[in-house]
């Protein structure tokens, strides 16, 4: 058996990581599509006529975009294994319906399916 309360403590410190790294990068969760992260635009420089400040700007964006979209995404993956905790369903490999090894659970908490099904 799996000791849900030792990944529960694991998945909700992940969590607030999660959301304050999201946060630092100028994210915000869009209010009108929840669990959705956008990133802001600094409004200070959206009105300068400065083309390189500008363009330094737009690329930071792009790379901030590119990371909030990967903690978008494993922030999902977390709230899923929590929501599975819920429902005693937690550490069961979706693709084979086995347990899945205490080991990678441990490696990540959040992992859905077993190794070897990783892929499918």
């Amino acid at each position: 058996m799996i000791d849900t309360a030792e990944f529960s403590k694991k998945l909700n410190s992940e969590k607030e990581r999660v959301l304050i790294d999201l946060k630092s990068l100028g994210g915000y969760e869009n209010p009108e599509s929840a669990g959705d992260w956008e990133v802001k635009m600094d409004d200070s420089t959206s009105t300068s006529s400065d083309e390189n400040e500008v363009a330094d700007v737009i690329e930071e964006m792009t790379t901030n975009s590119g990371v909030v979209n990967q903690l978008e995404v494993r922030l999902r993956e977390i709230n899923d294994a929590l929501i599975k905790i819920e429902n005693g369903t937690y550490g069961i490999c979706e693709t084979s319906g086995e347990m899945i090894p205490i080991e990678r659970l441990r490696v990540n908490p959040a992992a859905r399916t077993m190794v070897e099904h990783e892929e499918e």
